[in-house]
């Protein structure tokens, strides 16, 4: 892993929903080129080539040249969100069939109570089969495993056309003997499906939750295996012979194979690249405490940076369902630059989570839309010029004002303009809300932090969002809409490993956890030398989930040091204490303490690129192409439009101004200021 010629280049691909974006970075001289390219939703590993292509043309480069490609996907996120996944079977302990259809007790928040109707779960009970076996909550033996029962339900699946199989026995996560005994059995009689084991997959308690994880990991793993199968052959085909990385949910990247064996893994892949990102480019701006707002064509994807560290949360959802992998804490919306704007039959006006998407997209790009969206609304008010990606896609002004009329404006009585604030207002509204829930529902105060404001449509929601928030300052990066690339680029190795080791006060089991411990490492240990980390590389570090005895849920605190010894676990119950009183305002330390999950986090060091200052002594009015009109609420005002890549160092200037770029366009309010520092970051500040 150290840096040397045979690391220089190396190119990321984040893939979303409209656009491939593509970074591709020069380790030895800090240069960087970035492509922005459609999306081929009918085949991504095609938008993926073309994307490497485009940025290796511009640097004069052959894909032989590259050293690592880091992928960020949705593959694995849309199966799950859009119910696509393969047929998939579940062999569970006779007498918990209904485990997956019982699920929790729970209601979503922001649906009516009385109307929710329970989702339809992604294995019907026709497809779970039942059997004989049970462990006790230690591990012991109190049914055998019925192995004839194991060898008739793989043979009744596969004669069912069923090649997915999940196998989720109680307590497994204590001892996976059954499981895995299982698992011989089902390849013995079904050799070519696909098999996921919980103890493989998420070796915790709860047994909804581990159900659900298991069945989903092989939901999606036909699909991911195809799909990064494609990537291999197109990296193949192109002379390029750099490993393939991809990111996962909790921030860092695994190589190919382990996404092929747990693609679950990878369900927030592409937003977990932005927060990487984010947190790279606050610290180069000089800022640790950031909030980071990722709006992109269909979505807007919130996380909250304290100190310079990002949190993780195993109690995540994608979708209707829980994955209680280490995922980092993202929030999202379904608010993006695609959103549908639409009048409901009792007149209220509603944007998003519909999406355009890449095809049609919005009114404004002339594909046959015909509902106006957010962009639609950017550019009726001027928010936006004429086009997109430097003038290789121009844009319709006049469609999109014909939808905004048409399919709001009239309906509501409004002129366009004051409909297409109304759009804007309530799609603001809608991330404020996310914005609150990762920053004041964790004990924050948004109003503390810098608004890192990326994606796409970041830049043209910055302003607006910290006016509604009280924050001061929006960072606006160099280069705002292939930030998640950048995040690839930057990230590390990571895999994350857990086990439930319940101990109950007063008497802990401290050689106990310490042997969970260290059989937990030595698993990090074997993934080091699958993914051939040098020792010099490697970290280990410690964690563990707690909770006040009777309490539902748990807490997770780093553990005090790297022996198991009753000082080492007052302290790390002292840190349970102070994080419980920052969250919920109040901490009973008098209350026994459950100590319930024990986790390793396995971390290998990658080169990290280094950003090149920007060259100073530019003026403003240098980097000034163009002047807009744009409809304000307080008031129409032509403003001047800047070339980003014209703006130096050092320069400043205030607002109302556009500022116009490849893959991304900034709106500059009236009330702020802005300067640009020698990384080229936009620091905009509210007077």
């Amino acid at each position: 892993m150290s840096e040397n010629a045979g690391m220089r280049f190396a190119v990321a691909v984040d893939t979303g929903g409209t656009f491939t974006d593509v970074t591709l970075f020069d380790r030895d001289r800090g240069q960087m080129w970035t492509a922005k390219t459609p999306s081929t939703p009918d085949d991504p590993s095609r938008g993926f080539m073309n994307g490497i292509e485009a940025a290796l043309q511009q640097a004069s480069l052959s894909p032989s040249d590259l050293s690592q490609v880091f992928h960020g996907t949705t593959v694995a996120t849309n199966l799950i969100l859009e119910g696509k996944g393969d047929k998939v079977g579940l062999l569970t302990t006779a007498g918990f069939k209904h485990v997956l259809e019982i699920g929790r007790q729970d209601i979503p928040r922001r649906v009516n109570l009385f109307a929710w109707i329970k989702p339809t779960r992604p294995v019907p009970p026709e497809r779970i089969l039942e059997i004989p076996e049970r462990l006790d909550a230690q591990g012991g033996v109190l049914t055998e495993l019925n192995e004839d029962a194991v060898r008739d339900a793989a043979r009744t699946l596969r004669d069912r056309g069923v090649n997915a199989i999940a196998v989720c026995f109680l307590n497994s996560f204590v001892d996976p003997k059954h499981e895995l005994r299982a698992g011989e059995l089902v390849r013995e009689e079904h050799p070519d499906a696909l098999l996921s084991l919980s103890s493989d997959v998420l070796r915790v308690f709860r047994e909804y939750e581990r159900s659900i994880a298991t069945v989903l990991n092989v939901y999606v793993m036909p699909a991911v295996s195809r799909y990064v199968a494609q990537l291999a052959e197109r990296l193949a085909e192109a002379d390029a012979v750099a490993p393939l990385l991809i990111m996962k949910s909790n921030g860092g990247v695994v190589g190919a194979g382990e996404v092929e064996r747990v693609p679950a893994h990878t369900a927030l892949s592409g937003p977990a690249a932005g927060v990487v990102g984010a947190r790279f480019i606050g610290e180069a701006a000089g800022f640790k405490d950031v909030i980071g707002i990722d709006i992109g064509g269909t979505s807007a994807d919130i996380c909250l940076i304290k100190d310079g560290n990002y949190d993780l949360t195993n109690n995540g959802r994608i979708g209707e369902w829980p994955l209680s992998f280490p995922m980092l804490d993202i929030n999202t919306v379904g608010t993006g630059g695609g959103s549908i704007a639409r009048v409901s039959d009792t007149g209220a006006l509603t944007v998003g989570p519909a999406s355009a998407g890449a095809n049609p997209g919005p009114a404004c790009y002339g594909n046959g839309g015909e509902e106006p969206t957010v962009t639609d609304a950017h550019l009726v008010l001027g928010h936006l010029p004429s086009y997109l990606l430097g003038g290789t896609m121009q844009l319709d002004v006049e469609a999109a004002r014909a939808a905004v009329e048409r399919q709001v404006a009239q309906p509501l009585g409004l002129g366009v303009e004051e409909a297409a604030r109304g759009i804007l207002s309530i799609s603001d509204n809608d991330m404020v809300g996310a914005i609150r829930v990762i920053s004041v529902e964790r004990g924050h105060d948004p109003r503390d932090f810098a608004l890192i404001a990326f994606g796409g449509a970041g830049p043209l929601h910055g302003g607006s969002l910290a006016r509604l928030l009280g924050a001061r300052t929006v960072i606006i990066p160099p280069h705002p809409g292939v930030l998640s690339a950048m995040g690839l680029l930057v990230s590390q190795f990571r895999a994350d490993y857990a086990r439930t080791c319940l101990e109950v006060p007063p008497e802990y089991d401290h050689a106990r956890m310490a042997t969970t411990f260290d059989e937990l490492e030595a698993e990090a240990t074997q993934w080091f030398e699958r993914e051939r980390v040098p020792n010099a590389a490697r970290t280990l570090t410690r964690h563990v989930s707690l909770r006040y005895r009777h309490q539902g849920f748990e807490l997770n605190v780093p553990w005090a040091g790297n022996a198991v010894t009753p000082e080492t676990t007052d302290k790390t119950l002292d840190a349970f204490h102070a994080l419980h009183e920052q969250l919920y305002t109040f901490a009973q330390r008098d209350t026994p303490v459950e100590i319930v999950t024990l986790h390793v986090t396995a971390e290998g060091s990658l080169p990290q690129p280094r950003l090149t200052e920007r060259p100073s002594g530019g003026t403003l009015e240098e980097a000034r192409v163009d002047q807009q009109t744009i409809h304000f609420e307080g008031g129409t005002q032509s403003v001047p439009v800047y070339d980003r890549d014209k703006l130096s160092a050092g320069i400043s200037f205030p607002g109302p101004a556009l500022v116009v770029q490849l893959d991304s366009t900034a709106l500059i309010h009236p009330d702020q200021h802005v300067t640009c520092d020698r990384f080229g970051n936009l620091i905009a500040e509210t007077r």
